[in-house]
């Protein structure tokens, strides 16, 4: 291998690392570092010539992608590059031509990949060499997952990391042979330019093309092998006692005492990890082990609630925070983000009985729906970082977000009365938010200057050291501050919003499904579960085939805010995994048995698509979708995302609770099997499945009430169960009715009465049942003892 540039030490960029504590793989690589055309090649490579960037303005000419319904792709519609959206017609141009194919994977939300199309993608020297001596293929990561995680892996082996815009050079036959992320226009002191590289490969592949080809078979051979998840001459999963403690310490190992989160800048939010620390405290709680757990992931939320990843003015999270206080963040807002957070901060509620974790919560369900809703239930896919500061101008990260002490003066003049010394509403905001004249954001956070006399909201004090300061009441100084907060907001209106991704995915979708109905049932507010019932029907609706049984990955908002699909394209193995955990959180939150049948039929079809009959576990995409690709890989990471295997794991034990059918059980323990060395080297890169490790060698808990579902007493019980935080649980209504569907599946149903004619509860372990309880209390004392 050899690199054809040295990166500079600092440099943003869209990476592939999920901020995971150094000893992890893979995770350990931060976003702002080191992401600057990093290239990696399976042979070395001489040098080549500079060139000057042409000034002239390109006429805009619309290429093929103006057919397409991916944003990111429309994006690049002008470019002048002979663009083709994956598929045969490049394979087969790439194969008469003899032309290796450039592909550039990316989102339309990716900063950095912003840059690059404006940089290079437009830059007409570049399209022709592109268009003449490549053909040039443009893929939208969020649709395509199985093209972006495999050439991803080539990436991630034979560079310093990964990230996007993701831009990789591959044989006629698919085949990487370079890859790398970034790449400037032009060549610099340190780094080498997009131009200079596309003249490189263009000699390579006309003077050294059988050596390409063959060291492209032979990293393709290796990847294979280095890749493969199998069961092997394992019987069982690792001790999940053993897995538990390793990935705490390790956890532990890599806490920020002061600030919470893990490892080094930039900082991200990580739900499976603090999911992780949650169950590990419910398992050692009275352990200092345990104190400890509980301890990191509540510090850690709230650290992130008070800082300004967190938008003040109209809630919801942003990306990621570019340093360790969780201050100053990368702006884009990320709907996958938004959903797990809704049930972390949930979880934290129901845990500490504070209600500052359940307003958190809330205040992200209400920016989603309000920003990242279609009207027909369905959840848009992500927002932009960059916007116009003011209309007709160049975007600019964090444009829309950010405020000057002099702006916030004028919105808010208003005198505090009753304070100890002069007050204005928008001083008392700017002490509270740290907002101060020359802008409260560090200039190595702002390297291009276009954040200078800005602020980021981030709260400095709390509520009662504000009010000392002033001599005023908290309630008061509560209210002031939300009445500044929401004048903000509407003052923000008027500013150019950032670019919408309206793109829709069945797996963020089936996420924002478990958002809201894990928060719905955790603070008792049906106007929530109705927006996860709502989605749900969105997605059976525009994203479920009836007649093959199959989800579709990606619906599109047309014209008048109809849903459009061009082309269909099939469900990845993440779309039914978390659909999957969607349904079971709607029917647990509902009690409407529908989605329960939908989600068995749902993992029916997982299973027969994608399911290693070999290796066990599953495969992250069907072997006729992914035909042609040098992999089909099986997802081994926890992420900003939980792995899809992870995430099925969980879900197959929860159908085992609600079924009794061995298969399931079966298939989740041939699944952790098959990833037991993953978890033995590296536990801490999947928190999500050491977690689902653990549910599977205790004891499930099944949870019956017995009751209707609309009356007063049967309600008062589920909502006992959920503000019990028991991660490892089924919830199940037994109406009585010895032909419904879960009576049909779980037979004992029918042995259990309900007492005195009220709605009365169960706990069944190991198929023996507690005695009756009807008081919600005696009910709560025996699942939290």
């Amino acid at each position: 291998m050899s690199h054809l540039s040295s990166p500079p030490k600092k440099h943003k960029g869209e990476h592939k690392g999920h901020s995971l504590p150094h000893g992890s793989e893979r995770g350990s690589s931060s976003r702002d570092k080191d992401r600057s055309a990093t290239v990696s090649s399976s042979v070395p490579m001489p040098a080549g010539g500079k060139g000057s960037h042409p000034s002239s303005t390109p006429q805009r000419v619309p290429n093929r992608l103006i057919h397409e319904k991916s944003p990111y792709l429309l994006q690049h519609a002008y470019n002048p590059v002979d663009w083709y959206p994956w598929g045969q017609e490049a394979f087969d141009k790439a194969r008469k031509e003899n032309k290796p194919i450039f592909l550039s994977v990316g989102y339309s939300t990716c900063h950095w990949c912003h840059m690059m199309e404006e940089e290079s993608f437009q830059n007409e020297e570049i399209g022709r060499l592109l268009s003449e001596d490549f053909v040039s293929v443009k893929v939208d990561r969020e649709e395509r997952p199985d093209v972006d995680k495999v050439y991803m892996t080539f990436v991630q082996a034979t560079s310093s990391g990964g990230g996007w815009p993701m831009n990789v050079w591959l044989t006629p036959n698919l085949q990487p042979f370079v890859g790398g992320t970034y790449f400037p226009p032009e060549d610099g002191l340190t780094r080498v330019g997009f131009r200079t590289v596309l003249l490189r490969i263009r000699e390579q592949w006309k003077q050294n093309k059988n050596t390409l080809l063959e060291n492209s078979q032979r990293v393709t051979t290796a990847l294979l092998a280095r890749s493969e998840i199998s069961m092997g001459d394992r019987q069982l999963p690792p001790s999940a006692a053993t897995m538990n403690n390793r990935c705490f310490q390790q956890l532990d190992e890599g806490y920020d005492e002061e600030y919470g989160g893990f490892a080094e800048a930039p900082k991200f939010p990580t739900p499976v990890i603090l999911s992780f620390l949650f169950s590990y405290w419910l398992s050692h709680r009275l352990t200092q082990d345990g104190s400890r757990a509980q301890q990191m992931a509540l510090h850690t939320l709230k650290m992130m609630a008070n800082g300004g990843i967190r938008d003040h003015v109209g809630q919801g999270f942003h990306r990621y925070s570019t340093d360790c206080q969780w201050h100053v963040p990368h702006f884009e807002k990320m709907l996958y983000d938004q959903a797990q957070l809704a049930v972390a901060y949930s979880q934290a509620f129901q845990i500490s009985g504070d209600e500052f974790y359940s307003d958190v919560a809330k205040g992200i369900l209400q920016y989603v729906a309000r920003s990242l809703s279609h009207r027909s239930g369905g959840f848009y896919s992500a927002e932009d970082a960059d916007s116009p500061p003011e209309r007709g101008m160049r975007p600019k990260e964090g444009a829309y977000y950010v405020w000057t002490v002099k702006e916030v003066q004028q919105l808010l003049p208003e005198p505090v009365l009753g304070a100890t010394e002069p007050l204005t509403s928008g001083q008392l905001l700017m002490k509270h938010y740290g907002l101060t004249e020359a802008g409260n954001i560090s200039p190595s956070q702002d390297p291009k200057g276009e954040l200078q006399g800005q602020n980021v909201l981030t709260v400095r004090y709390s509520l009662e050291l504000t009010a000392a300061r002033f001599g005023l009441d908290v309630e008061a100084v509560r209210t002031l501050l939300n009445t500044g907060l929401e004048k903000l907001f509407q003052a923000r209106k008027h500013r150019p919003k950032p670019h919408l991704d309206s793109k829709m995915l069945a797996a963020w979708n089936g996420l924002m499904v478990s958002g809201y109905a894990v928060t719905g049932a955790v603070l008792g507010q049906d106007r929530l579960i109705s927006y996860a019932t709502n989605g749900a029907k969105f997605l059976k609706r525009h994203m479920f085939d009836v007649a093959s049984g199959r989800l579709m990955r990606t619906c599109y908002t047309g014209s008048g805010g109809t849903v459009e699909h061009s082309p269909p394209c099939w469900g990845f193995l993440e779309d039914y995994a978390f659909v999957v955990r969607g349904l079971l959180d709607l029917y647990e939150a509902s009690q409407e048995s529908a989605w329960l049948e939908w989600a068995l039929r749902l993992q029916d079809t997982q299973d027969r698509l994608f399911w290693d009959s070999q290796g066990g576990g599953y495969f992250c995409s069907e072997a006729e979708l992914g035909a042609g690709l040098p992999l089909r890989l099986k997802d081994d990471q926890d992420g900003a995302e939980p792995s899809a295997n992870s995430v099925s794991a969980h879900n197959l034990l929860r159908l085992h609770g609600f079924t009794g059918h061995k298969d399931w059980m079966d298939k989740c323990v041939c699944l952790l099997t098959a990833f037991s060395e993953r978890m033995r080297r590296v536990p801490v890169a999947l928190p999500e499945m050491v977690r689902a490790l653990s549910a599977q060698q205790q004891t499930l808990k099944q949870i019956v009430i017995c009751g209707d579902r609309q009356a007063k007493d049967t309600k008062a019980l589920v909502q006992c169960v959920h503000s019990v935080y028991i991660p490892n649980k089924v919830l199940i209504l037994a109406d009585g009715d010895p032909s419904s569907f879960l009576s049909r599946q779980l037979p004992f149903l029918s042995t259990l009465r309900r007492l005195e004619d009220q709605a009365t509860a169960y706990v069944c372990e190991n198929q023996a049942c507690s005695m009756p309880i009807t008081d919600p209390c005696e009910l709560r004392k025996l699942l939290h003892p």
